[in-house]
C-alpha cells in the first residue's frame, strides 16, 4: 500500500504505485485559484495567472467544470464564479466538523473586537490544523484560504497552547511523532526535551501560547494562542495573527489576551461539543 506525505500546505502528495492524475489536479488548481478569490469569481486570464496553467488549459478545465455545476460565468462574459454546488463536494467530512461550527459565528464576533484575523485549529498528527477562520472577512489578513492549513506544533503560537495545556499522554506521544517529523526544525527541537520543557513552561506560565517572527514564510509573522477548555480536556486553541512590524506578542497579549480568552471560553459553551485530549 502507497504512503501519502504533504507538501509544505499541508496537501497530501502521492507517494503510492500510479501516477496523479494531471488534468484532476488542474481542475482542482482552477478550484482552489476561485475560492481563494474575494466573491469566489475570477476572469479566466486572472486564474491562468493565478495557477500557472495557460489560458487554454483553463477555459478546457473551466468548461468541464461549468458542464459539472461547479462553477458559472459571471455577470461579465470573461469572468467565472464558483456555484453552490462546491459545498456538496465536503457534504461527507465529519472529522472534528464540530469545532467548525462551534467556532464560527464566535469568530465572526471577535474580529470587530481585535481587528487582527484569527485561526481556530486542532491537533493532526504532527501539526495544528486550521478548522475554522475569519481572516477572508479581515482587511488586515494576508492569508485569505486558510481552512486546511497545518501549522507546525512547536514553532506556531496555536501548537505550542496545545502542546503547553493538553493532557500529558497526547503530549509525550505528539512529541514522540515531531522527532520522527520531515520538518527538520520540529525534528530537531522535539529531540532536545529540556527546550521543550522550558518552552512549555514559559507557555504556561504565561497562559498562551506565542510566535515571534519564528515561523512562516518571511518569518515576519506575530501569534498568541490560547486553548480552548472542555469539560475533559481542551477542545483546541484559537490564535490571533498580526504582521511583527505592528507589534511583538507581549504587547499583543497585553492588549487583545481578555477578548481571545473570552472568545475561547464562549466556543467551548457552545451546545454539542466534545472534548478532544482529555488528560
Amino acid at each position: 500500500m502507497g504512503s501519502c506525505r504533504r507538501d509544505i500546505v499541508g496537501r497530501p502528495r502521492s507517494g503510492g504505485q500510479y501516477k496523479p492524475v494531471r488534468g484532476l489536479a488542474r481542475g482542482l488548481q482552477v478550484l482552489r485559484a476561485l475560492n481563494e478569490a474575494p466573491g469566489g469569481e475570477l476572469s479566466a486570464s486572472s486564474v491562468a495567472r493565478h495557477t500557472g496553467l495557460h489560458r487554454t488549459t483553463v477555459r478546457r478545465l473551466v468548461e468541464t467544470l461549468i458542464a459539472e455545476g461547479y462553477v458559472r460565468r459571471g455577470l461579465s462574459e470573461d469572468s467565472i464564479r464558483l456555484t453552490l454546488q462546491v459545498r456538496s463536494l465536503s457534504e461527507g467530512f465529519t472529522d472534528d466538523e464540530w469545532i467548525s461550527e462551534a467556532g464560527a459565528g464566535v469568530l465572526g464576533e471577535l474580529l470587530p473586537q481585535v481587528g487582527w484575523p484569527s485561526d481556530l485549529c486542532t491537533p493532526d498528527g504532527d501539526a495544528m490544523v486550521v478548522r475554522e477562520t475569519n481572516h477572508r472577512f479581515s482587511r488586515l489578513s494576508f492569508h485569505r484560504a486558510m481552512v486546511g492549513v497545518r501549522l507546525p506544533m512547536l514553532l506556531t503560537a496555536a501548537g505550542r497552547a496545545w502542546l503547553a495545556f493538553c493532557g500529558e499522554e497526547e503530549r509525550l506521544a505528539s512529541l514522540r511523532l515531531l522527532a520522527q517529523s520531515e520538518d527538520s526544525r520540529q525534528a530537531a527541537l522535539a529531540r532536545a526535551p529540556e527546550l521543550v520543557a522550558a518552552l512549555l513552561r514559559r507557555t504556561r506560565r504565561n497562559g498562551y501560547g506565542a510566535n515571534d517572527r519564528e515561523w512562516g514564510k518571511d518569518m515576519s509573522v506575530v501569534a498568541i494562542a490560547v486553548p480552548i477548555p472542555g469539560a475533559h480536556g481542551i477542545l483546541g486553541t484559537l490564535n490571533m495573527i498580526l504582521p511583527g512590524r505592528a507589534m511583538s506578542s507581549a504587547e499583543a497579549a497585553r492588549r487583545y489576551l481578555p477578548q481571545l480568552r473570552a472568545a475561547a471560553e464562549r466556543i467551548s459553551r457552545q451546545p454539542k461539543v466534545k472534548a478532544s485530549g482529555a488528560p
